[in-house]
């Protein structure tokens, strides 16, 4: 079903559809601000035809775990990217976001990548419109520190580096905590809630 709300902006709603492959957009005729991919089948962030006027796109809880190169060719205006919950492992998947000149918001939490040394100086680093990164302002002493890091060649060999084996648990963020609190408040079984409760104790998050 397409959603679009009472006010100047639309979004298509195309949350929980089991939805595998970007595709069949182009009926849209770009008439939509906002698309909502939320729990669904994603596995990779492709398949866009151009939609000028697109400024949102929130993708959590998917399966992502790649980024086409060229995706800033399909959506050149994306302010807001939501890709909470998916599986980008590595930061050279992350690549793709390089080129969205006017992205601010950006939400990559929940990936394996979040737990990657110097996973929020490389965002910042490649993504220097970002200004608000897993809902924490970008400060101007991170966007020096940033510089410094990956000057000269040493952004390519942290790019390159693979040290995430899946499997793995990755380790949990402040944001991660309390993601599962709500989560403890809201379970529905007494099994749902010792299995969150033991996450939470352990401070870490089953690898994927």
């Amino acid at each position: 079903k397409a959603v679009v709300s009472t006010q100047s902006t639309g979004e298509l709603d195309l949350r929980d559809r089991k939805i595998p492959v970007v595709e069949n957009l182009a009926v849209t005729l770009d008439q939509f601000d906002c698309i909502d991919f939320s729990d669904n089948e994603l596995r990779k962030l492709d398949g866009f035809p151009l939609l000028s006027r697109l400024s949102m796109l929130i993708c959590n809880n998917n399966k992502i775990s790649k980024i086409a190169e060229d995706l800033y060719a399909a959506i050149p205006n994306i302010e807001t990217l939501v890709l909470t919950g998916n599986s980008l492992e590595e930061l050279g998947d992350l690549k793709g976001l390089s080129k969205l000149t006017k992205l601010k918001y950006l939400s990559i939490m929940r990936n394996p990548v979040a737990a990657k040394n110097h996973y929020r100086s490389y965002v910042i680093y490649t993504c220097p419109s970002v200004r608000v990164l897993d809902y924490k302002r970008v400060k101007q002493q991170e966007r020096v520190a940033a510089r410094k890091m990956f000057a000269g060649k040493k952004k390519a060999a942290i790019e390159a580096a693979k040290t995430f084996t899946p499997g793995e648990p990755v380790k949990q963020t402040p944001a991660d905590k309390e993601a599962i609190k709500a989560a403890i408040a809201k379970a529905s079984s007494l099994d749902e809630i010792r299995r969150l409760e033991m996450m939470l104790n352990s401070g870490t998050i089953p690898g994927f």
